[in-house]
């Protein structure tokens, strides 16, 4: 099976000059008020139930930039302005679709700063990146080649919490193709003892990333915490620290889940996860911290769209589903099992399982159902006559 092109980001640091920085900057302040000011009046329409879309901010903008309070806007490039206005759109597009919460305004403490550049605002040739209104390409940190004959369709320019500079370029991947169709199927059961345990048998252990460096980012918050309110010296050296750490927990998490996922959707051709709402378990206080570390969401986002780069595919389970209550032998399901139990003898059969692969293993096989009959995974709950049904629900699993 051949895929179409792949649209794929690349990203790599690069070290701008004082100049580049203040331009920079400067961008990313504009690209703030302006996405704020469209917010305003798009919330002001919508409070006397009139509709404004994208069409009309544009129009909004050009006003803007005429008033003497907002002449600063044609300091900047105009390519940014208006693509932070096509976000803003989408933005609407997915509230107003029920997949999103209402747009919230931008904050120049907390809010990403980013600019992005379609084709017209930059200029990329023999390696060199020129952004507009920039005399100098950007020094880029060339950590791999670019696809050959890759010619970026958007550049985005970024800098995270830590003071480190980004530029991610998206372009076609034509290296990316599908893999030869196998006959392997796995299921996958998350935890936070074992990151995922395999319907194979394999467990892959927790790196639990952010336990390694508590202490360290301990040590860094008290520091915060003890410097003087407001934007001195001081606090702004001590606030960089601490992100500095989170960037290393998050940059090693992802690394990490990179090359899992890349290694399951290379040996595996269909992948079975569970449907978990992990917003609703990150509630739990006793165990948040470990569920954030685990970055169970991320896991499946990767799955996912590399499981459509490369023609495998990803069923996920209904999160009803009893995986660890049923047994993987006989059918039968337990009354109930608590997360302190690890391992449990099955009633009906005799057989000894191990919680978490027994997990696996009737995710694999609810999964194969999906696939071969194109049907839900619905939850079974024992009638009294003794038999399953899968017209009523279980309680939630407990992970």
């Amino acid at each position: 099976m051949t895929l179409s092109p792949v649209k794929r980001a690349f990203k790599y640091r690069f070290h701008p000059t004082d100049a580049q920085t203040a331009e920079l900057s400067r961008t990313f302040g504009c690209v703030r008020k302006v996405y704020n000011l469209a917010l305003a009046a798009r919330t002001e329409a919508w409070a006397r139930q009139e509709r404004v879309n994208y069409n009309a901010t544009s129009a909004m903008l050009t006003v803007w930039k005429k008033t003497e309070e907002l002449a600063f806007l044609n300091d900047v490039s105009s390519v940014p302005l208006q693509q932070t206005l096509r976000h803003l759109q989408s933005a609407f597009t997915g509230f107003f679709g029920k997949r999103a919460k209402y747009p919230r305004f931008k904050s120049r403490k907390k809010s990403r700063r980013s600019a992005e550049y379609t084709t017209s605002g930059f200029r990329f040739r023999d390696g060199r990146l020129i952004l507009a209104k920039m005399a100098e390409p950007l020094d880029i940190v060339w950590s791999r080649p670019l696809p050959e004959g890759a010619k970026p369709s958007t550049v985005t320019v970024s800098q995270d919490a830590a003071g480190r500079w980004f530029v991610s370029m998206l372009c076609e991947d034509p290296s990316v193709k599908s893999l030869p169709v196998t006959d392997a199927v796995v299921g996958i059961d998350v935890g936070l003892n074992h990151l995922l345990t395999l319907s194979t048998g394999e467990k892959i252990a927790n790196p639990k990333h952010e336990r390694r460096d508590r202490a360290a980012l301990a040590r860094a918050q008290r520091a915060l915490s003890r410097k003087a309110p407001g934007d001195g010296a001081n606090r702004v050296k001590a606030r960089r620290k601490v992100a500095r750490i989170h960037a290393r927990i998050a940059d090693r998490r992802r690394d990490g889940l990179h090359k899992l996922t890349t290694r399951l959707v290379r040996e595996n051709q269909t992948l079975v996860i569970e449907d978990l709402a992990v917003r609703n378990l990150v509630k739990n206080r006793q165990l948040a911290r470990a569920i954030s570390d685990a970055a169970w969401s991320e896991f499946r986002s990767m799955l996912e769209y590399k499981a459509s780069w490369y023609g495998r595919e990803v069923v996920a389970v209904d999160r009803f589903f009893p995986s660890s209550k049923l047994c993987s032998h006989c059918g039968k399901l337990a009354r109930s099992m608590p997360l302190h139990v690890r391992t449990w003898t099955c009633e009906g059969c005799g057989t000894t399982h191990d919680r978490d692969v027994n997990a696996a293993k009737n995710l694999k096989a609810a999964g194969l159902a999906v696939s071969v009959c194109g049907a839900g995974v619905r939850p079974q709950r024992r009638t009294p006559g003794g038999q399953p049904t899968t017209k009523q629900k279980t309680p939630r699993r407990k992970l």
